[in-house]
């Protein structure tokens, strides 16, 4: 019984090292590449939500309760992209 315990543990131990480096750098790997698939997805939708009109059109309030006076049930979504009502503002500080 002992015997089979010293030679399963003596027999194993010159295998655990690569075994582990192995797992470790897969682990390592992984890890940076759905950091990499995470920032990627990151800046595709920064790009789409820049393309939102709302905040330079002249029927944007700027308030949480009425974001649109023409249409605020698609205001600062992506439904707001191609807006028809869009007008931009001709002067910022009259509004």
């Amino acid at each position: 019984m002992f015997k089979l315990i010293f030679f399963l543990i003596h027999g194993i131990q010159p295998l655990l090292i690569p075994i582990c480096f192995v797992v470790a750098w897969t682990v390592i790997i992984l890890v940076v590449l759905s950091l990499c698939a995470a920032a990627r997805d990151s800046l595709t939708i920064a790009k789409q939500m820049h393309q939102i009109p709302c905040t330079g059109c002249q029927f944007f309030t700027d308030n949480y309760r009425l974001k649109c006076t023409v249409r605020p049930s698609i205001a600062n979504t992506e439904e707001a992209i191609n807006c028809s009502d869009y007008q931009p503002k001709t002067n910022p500080y009259l509004y």
